[in-house]
């Protein structure tokens, strides 16, 4: 059963993640930046980068601060949801989703990565 989790778990912590950071890239430089012609508000990207090789070569720890940064996408996703429209409340929509995917990712993957279920 952990294998299964932890395939699931890296999986989806990966798509998210990779998800993220084509979102950010994307909504602040062409769907729905905040002046015409893009913003540089687009480097909010840049953080999810930090983490990018440690979630794909599916290193524990990189799983376990990931958590905790992926936190500030979901804040951003629902304060852009509560305050914008249109074509921005929907693009904040689907932070919030991918955030919420990419925690419940690695906090399963950390969970059942360490030793006491590797053991057993």
């Amino acid at each position: 059963m952990s294998a299964t989790i932890l395939k699931w778990g890296r999986l989806g912590a990966s798509v998210s993640l990779l998800g993220l950071i084509v979102l950010c890239l994307g909504w602040e430089i062409f769907w729905a930046p905040l002046r015409s012609g893009g913003s540089l508000l687009f480097l909010k990207t840049l953080p999810l980068l930090a983490p990018l090789f440690g979630i794909l070569r599916g290193k524990r720890y990189t799983y376990q601060w990931s958590g905790m940064l992926i936190l500030f996408y979901f804040t951003e996703g629902v304060v852009r949801a509560w305050a914008e429209s249109g074509v921005t409340r929907a693009l904040a929509w689907t932070e919030i989703v991918l955030s919420l995917v990419f925690f419940a990712s690695v906090v399963a993957y950390a969970k059942y990565s360490g030793r006491r279920y590797q053991l057993g």
